[in-house]
């Protein structure tokens, strides 16, 4: 994805405010071996960019007065209450130095997993996003958890999805943290349960 930014020469609240009565935001872009570079981005753009979940995890274009480097977002403010992005920072990335980030997981196929068809359970996500750490060029967008195989009362692990070549998880503490688990309400009977007290009846 492509990002236009413009150098931003004034700095303080004061400023920050006129830029954004104009229709922009101010920004920042730092890391990498070049000083922080103070910038502006339109607003309206950005707004809608930050609506896109590849905006989040992706390796941006960012070009500043012609030149494009390669950056990542690393944090944005919202206005408590109006529809306004107060400020956003990039961080520049080395195509050969390692980035650490999140990407988002992407769930598939609980619909005919055992759980779902035959249990009416509820599938939970533990968590929906995954530390990562790789290349700048092998970031994936997302990570895929396939569900097809979870029976009711299952849970899935990191180590049971696979994850992209040259990405590995970051792990906080947790060796193999839960990423999804597969429970039957309170109250709910499965239908082989349930075809069972049938039969019992008719006896």
């Amino acid at each position: 994805m492509k990002v236009i930014a413009f150098p931003r020469k004034e700095q303080g609240s004061g400023a920050s405010r006129r830029l954004r009565n104009a229709g922009q935001t101010p920004g920042i872009v730092y890391g990498g071996t070049t000083p922080p570079v103070a910038i502006a981005l339109d607003h309206n753009a950005l707004f809608h960019a930050l609506k896109k979940e590849t905006f989040h995890s992706s390796i941006l274009d960012m070009e500043i007065e012609g030149k494009v480097e390669q950056v990542l977002l690393r944090d944005f403010q919202m206005h408590a209450f109006k529809q306004l992005v107060l400020h956003a920072d990039f961080q520049r990335v080395d195509a050969k130095q390692k980035i650490h980030t999140k990407v988002p997981l992407h769930f598939i196929n609980a619909e005919v997993s055992p759980a779902v068809k035959l249990s009416s359970a509820v599938i939970s996500h533990v968590m929906n996003e995954l530390d990562v750490s790789c290349l700048p060029g092998d970031l994936p967008e997302f990570v895929e958890v396939d569900l097809a195989n979870m029976e009711a009362g299952g849970t899935i692990h990191l180590s049971d999805i696979q994850l992209p070549k040259g990405v590995t998880a970051v792990l906080h503490g947790q060796d193999n943290p839960t990423i999804a688990t597969a429970s039957i309400p309170a109250g709910q009977v499965s239908a082989d349960d349930a075809a069972d007290g049938a039969s019992d009846d008719k006896k």
